[in-house]
């Protein structure tokens, strides 16, 4: 989080830059302006709205339409970067007009960069009649830099225009079919019939077209360039995909040039990518056959790709269920099986690889019977392939062993009784295996022991003694081992570390690594729940950091890892060391807390730290408070008599007790306490709605915070609130989700254990005694306490960044200053947003639509103070926009009626592609006064006056005056 925070120099606002710019596109020199020509990319990128990328773009095109050639291609340039800002350009027709002005150039060269700009803004005017007749006319120029240029503008109109589309496909066919056209001229016209699919006649026509000439002229790379060109339109149109698939197949089987095979292969893959479905049974037998069959090595590659590419998709189950006589035939009759089996053992790595990937999903997608055998297979070649590849350090080897590893993965997930088979194989060879190959099979062993915890205890000897043997050196490979052998061992070690343990991590990081190193292990320890490791390892480091924001943010982690240390000798039925434990506890958290505020910046504000410790902080003191009031109520009576003094008195909250305020007190304190606890379970809802970049693991440890607050408050209700009405159907866990961690492990189980135990409490004694029930509820208490909290990735690291900016049009000069508004008048109010990404856009969630909600509110008002009905007072208004390239506007009409000032709030906030709302924000606020309307100014002024008013005014209102 702190590595992103860059404390560079002021920015300079929006205007400023592009005049700096336009100063030096006006400068005499023309190194300087192609300089401030390059650097306009950058300042889209920066400021990304279309008041000033409309300018931006006004300016270049003054500068293609004056400038020499070199200035017009480095526009062209600009411009082919900056496709997804184009849209923004408000002034089409003057940027469009200025262009297209060089078209008429006597310089062939001008003429063919002005046909590139044209071809590259085809997806804002892609009906511009005057743009297809000059690409139409410039097809039959004399000059081939022109030429080409006018065949690129036109494949990128066709595929946006079917107008045009439409209208060149004869003469395209024309020119390809004419005898004068050269050959090399027809490979560059050919692909331009892939983007004929906006309707079924002009597919099928090209289709045709293509059929012709894949037959007439049977050159290499006529028939390369055709088969390609004929896929795409396929992939494109989607009703001619299986005959292309037998078309292709049909290549691969009869066709003796390799290129050819080659390509079909390549186009195979793409449609195996893009409509698995499509694959009948005996495409897949064909393309097996034909592997079987070739003695070449790379084109059997190439095929097992395809083949396992399919093999982890729907294909593979049409593939096993419509084969004929199914029932009678083994698995391993099956032609895919015996190649994938034939494979597996391959002396080339990359086709033994492809092989198991095979047998792999076969086994994990195919449960019938008759398949069980491959499961074993699948092992056998796992673990060849795995002793060849971790001997072996070339990249093509790391390659391997990555596609190895990620099957043995997949493996187990779904067939855990081959466990143990598998981690006894990476164990044996992780002593012998070169550095590289030690990282990878580390990373694979701790995914397996999330997994499967029980096999986790056998590994520690193994690895202690490789962490031992591996701290002798201090490079980065080793740097990399000792985090990865770490992370196995934290996971590996269920419970606590234990004490050698500690010793020998600490000796290694000692004598060989740097702090990166250490503050990497630090962060594992915090996540697999081992604080008191991570404490000791934070408290090193703090010394060995350059920033004082960093040596903030490692205290704040070694106080928040001190906190969570106490929590873990907690006991249970021993409540006063409990208190003593959680103030301690807090103690640290608010140290703490303290120094992650004077961590953040305001580039980094550290918000999702914030929240989570200081959600975890009010749990803590809600959990005493609970134990302190469980302690206070032993004191009250036994419940018969609460009861009946209770319903003869007609308090039910007196139940809890004597009719004593004592006793009342108490079980309001009760009721305060549910209620406190469901404040914070919807408060942690809010964490989880505001955390759009967080990893699936980090959003579901906030997602068992919440859910440990609503099952305290539950069981309050249940044992001493309101047991009739209580409802266990809300709250029972579902034990089939699959669990992908041991603290989602041991927290599901002590929810688990607790509603049991609230359950059967009520049906054994009803109803129950509050000795039993304050027992209960402080044993539920210290069991989710003694689980030790798991400090997910997002807390450290984020990996997917995405954020949305705003822009408010009318705005004010100054922020304070309010916008004037007639009364009888609607404000257009327009909103304007801009999605930014990181360097990772999409990588957990992809934004779907944005949506924006306008509210507004009267804050002071002026002129006379009447009645005003309640719909007068505020506007609330919603819309959803899909951004497109990452932009988005709409606008709002809103009324103020009331005189006087109004508070107007946008909120933006996020929809993803399933459908869940984000409250990412921002939200932004302006003010504007309602000012009364001149009209019915005089007329107020002439009542007040005494002077009634002509009748020609009393008949005009303010409609009339239009």
């Amino acid at each position: 989080f702190l590595a992103d925070a860059g404390y560079g120099e002021q920015e300079l606002d929006a205007n400023s830059a592009l005049m700096e710019l336009d100063k030096g596109l006006r400068s005499g020199k023309l190194g300087e302006q192609c300089e401030a020509v390059v650097r306009f990319p950058r300042l889209f990128q920066k400021y990304p709205f279309p008041i000033l990328i409309n300018s931006a773009f006004l300016k270049l095109a003054d500068v293609f339409r004056v400038g020499n050639n070199f200035l017009r291609l480095c526009v062209l340039k600009v411009t082919q970067q900056s496709e997804k800002h184009l849209e923004k350009i408000l002034n089409v027709d003057e940027f469009v007009k200025r262009v297209f002005s060089v078209i008429h150039s006597n310089d062939p060269v001008a003429r063919a960069i002005t046909l590139r700009m044209l071809g590259s803004m085809a997806s804002i005017i892609p009906e511009r009649k005057n743009a297809h007749h000059s690409i139409r006319q410039s097809l039959d120029s004399h000059d081939n830099v022109e030429v080409e240029a006018a065949i690129f503008a036109a494949a990128n109109f066709s595929a946006q225009s079917k107008d045009f589309a439409v209208g060149i496909c004869n003469k395209i066919s024309e020119m390809i079919q004419g005898l004068a056209t050269p050959v090399d001229l027809k490979l560059k016209l050919i692909p331009i019939l892939q983007h004929m699919h906006h309707d079924a006649s002009l597919a099928s026509s090209s289709r045709q077209l293509l059929q012709q000439l894949v037959t007439s002229y049977p050159s290499t790379k006529m028939v390369i360039v055709t088969l390609h060109t004929f896929t795409l339109l396929a992939a494109s149109s989607l009703v001619d995909i299986p005959k292309q698939i037998q078309l292709l197949l049909q290549y691969l089987k009869n066709d003796p040039r390799k290129a050819v095979k080659r390509l079909a292969i390549q186009d195979l893959k793409l449609l195996a990518n893009k409509t698995p479905h499509t694959w009948s049974r005996e495409n897949i037998q064909a393309l097996c056959e034909s592997a079987l069959n070739t003695p070449y090595d790379s084109l059997k590659m190439g095929m097992l790709s395809v083949l396992s590419t399919l093999s982890g998709t729907i294909a593979i189950k049409q593939y096993f269920s419509s084969a004929p006589g199914a029932a009678a035939t083994t698995a391993r009759s099956f032609d895919l099986v015996k190649l994938a089996q034939e494979c597996c053992y391959h002396n080339n790595r990359g086709i033994a690889a492809h092989g198991v990937r095979i047998l792999t999903n076969i086994s994990a997608s195919c449960q019938e019977k008759d398949l069980l055998p491959l499961e074993q297979d699948a092992v056998f070649g796992l673990e060849a392939l795995l002793v060849l590849c971790s001997q072996d350090d070339s990249p093509g080897a790391q390659a391997t062993l990555k596609i190895t590893l990620t099957c043995m993965v997949k493996l187990v997930k779904c067939r855990p009784h081959l466990s143990q088979s598998v981690v006894e194989s990476l164990l044996a060879q992780l002593h012998s295996a070169q550095d590289n190959a030690r990282i990878l099979m580390c990373h694979c062993l701790a995914a397996i022991a999330m997994q499967l915890p029980v096999l986790a205890d056998g590994m520690l000897g193994d690895l202690m003694d490789l962490y031992k043997l591996i701290g002798q050196s201090a490079t980065d490979k080793k740097q990399e081992l000792l985090v990865s052998l770490a992370t196995v061992i934290f996971v590996s070690s269920q419970k606590a570390l234990s004490t050698e343990i500690k010793t020998v991590i600490k000796q290694q990081l000692e004598n060989a690594s740097n702090g990166w190193t250490a503050y990497r292990i630090a962060r594992q320890a915090s996540r697999m729940g081992n604080h008191d490791m991570a404490r000791e390892l934070y408290q090193s480091l703090l010394t060995q950091v350059a920033s004082e924001h960093f040596y903030f943010w490692l205290n704040s982690l070694k106080e928040f890892s001190h906190a969570e240390q106490c929590l873990t000798g907690l006991q249970e039925d021993s409540y006063s060391s409990a208190l003593s434990c959680i103030a301690e506890a807090l103690k640290s958290y608010h140290k703490g807390i303290a120094s992650l505020t004077a961590a953040s910046t305001p580039l980094n504000p550290l918000s999702f730290q914030c929240g989570f410790v200081k959600l975890r902080i009010d749990l803590l003191q809600a959990f005493s408070q609970l134990i302190c009031t469980c302690n206070s109520l032993k004191t009250s009576p036994p419940p018969a008599i609460a009861t009946t003094i209770a319903m003869t008195s007609g308090n039910d909250l007196q139940r809890c007790g004597r009719i004593s305020n004592q006793a009342l007190t108490l079980s309001l304190q009760m009721k305060h306490s549910m209620e406190e606890f469901r404040n914070l379970a919807a408060r942690y809802g809010d964490l989880y709605q505001s955390s759009f970049d967080a990893d699936s693991a980090t959003l579901r440890n906030v997602e068992l915070q919440q859910q440990s607050c609503l099952l305290i408050s539950h069981a309050i209700e249940a044992l001493i609130l309101d047991p009739e009405s209580a409802s266990f159907q809300e709250y029972s866990s579902n034990g089939t989700a699959h669990v992908e961690s041991e603290y989602e492990r041991r927290m599901m189980s002590v929810f688990n254990h607790v509603l049991e135990e609230v359950e059967s409490l009520n049906r054994k004694y009803a109803p129950v005694s509050y000795l039993v029930s304050n027992t209960c509820l402080c044993n539920a208490v210290i069991a989710l306490l003694k689980v030790p909290l798991s400090f997910q990735r997002y807390f450290f690291q984020k990996l997917q960044s995405t954020s949305i900016k705003l822009a408010l049009s009318p705005s004010p000069r100054n922020p304070a200053e309010p916008i004037a508004v007639q009364n009888n008048q609607q404000l257009a109010l327009k909103v304007e947003g801009v999605v930014q990404h990181g360097s990772k856009p999409g990588l957990f969630r992809k934004i779907q639509s944005v949506c924006l909600n306008v509210s507004s509110v009267l804050q002071s008002k002026s002129g006379q103070d009447y009645k005003i009905p309640l719909d007068n007072m505020t506007n609330e208004m919603e819309q959803r926009v899909e951004p497109h390239n990452d932009y988005f506007s709409t606008q709002f009409l809103l009324n103020f009626v009331i005189l006087g000032t109004h508070n107007i709030t946008v909120e933006s906030s996020v929809i993803d592609s399933n459908g869940i709302v984000w409250k990412t924000g921002p939200k932004t606020t302006i003010f504007v006064k309602s000012l009364e309307d001149p009209y019915s100014q005089q007329v107020r002024l002439q009542q007040q006056q005494g002077q009634p008013p002509s009748q020609q005014q009393q008949q005009r209102t303010a409609y009339s005056r239009f």
